[in-house]
């Protein structure tokens, strides 16, 4: 399968989303730019997947077969399994939309770890949102974009140079 090359602006709508010229992390990334599902189904699926569960269960046919206890005990279970399949289709979701755009992160930014920048912990990164939301306060696009986050980037890495010499060092 050939690799894609995705643009900049594209790998950061799939992860992050813009609101008031503020950026923030998605929970589930959107793959729509990326040719996949749009966040907005998967969402509509995972709300209608308990809408469907009591519906289901709670039918004349099979309430009248199972009784109030059964059902109830049904869907609790189900409930259960139905949360565990959203977590679990949330994490194939996100990992394959950072496998799909990590090559073409690469190309953009070849010193900088796709997924430290996205990390909720301590990242030499942490200050992306910042820089982001400033570019995006002063509406830059394409290569304007592009050289104020390689600006960006340089500046964290030079603050956090001893973080980042310690995740190397951990990574060898």
């Amino acid at each position: 399968m050939q690799e894609k090359d995705y643009t900049l602006e594209t790998i950061l709508n799939a992860v992050f989303k813009i609101s008031n010229h503020r950026v923030k992390k998605r929970f589930i990334f959107d793959q729509s730019g990326l040719g996949g599902i749009g966040v907005k189904w998967i969402i509509a699926f995972f709300i209608s997947l308990p809408i469907l569960l009591y519906i289901g269960l709670f039918n004349e046919t099979v309430f009248s077969m199972l009784g109030i206890v059964q059902a109830i005990i049904f869907y609790i279970v189900f409930l259960s399994m139905v949360i565990i399949l959203i977590v679990t289709i949330i994490f194939i979701n996100n990992n394959k939309v950072i496998r799909q755009t990590s090559p073409s992160w690469q190309k953009i930014f070849p010193d900088v770890d796709f997924k430290l920048v996205l990390a909720s912990g301590a990242s030499p990164y942490k200050d992306f949102f910042q820089y982001y939301s400033e570019a995006i306060e002063k509406g830059f696009k394409g290569d304007a974009l592009q050289e104020h986050l390689k600006k960006a980037f340089k500046k964290m890495q030079e603050e956090n140079a001893d973080l980042l010499s310690s995740i190397d060092k951990d990574r060898q």
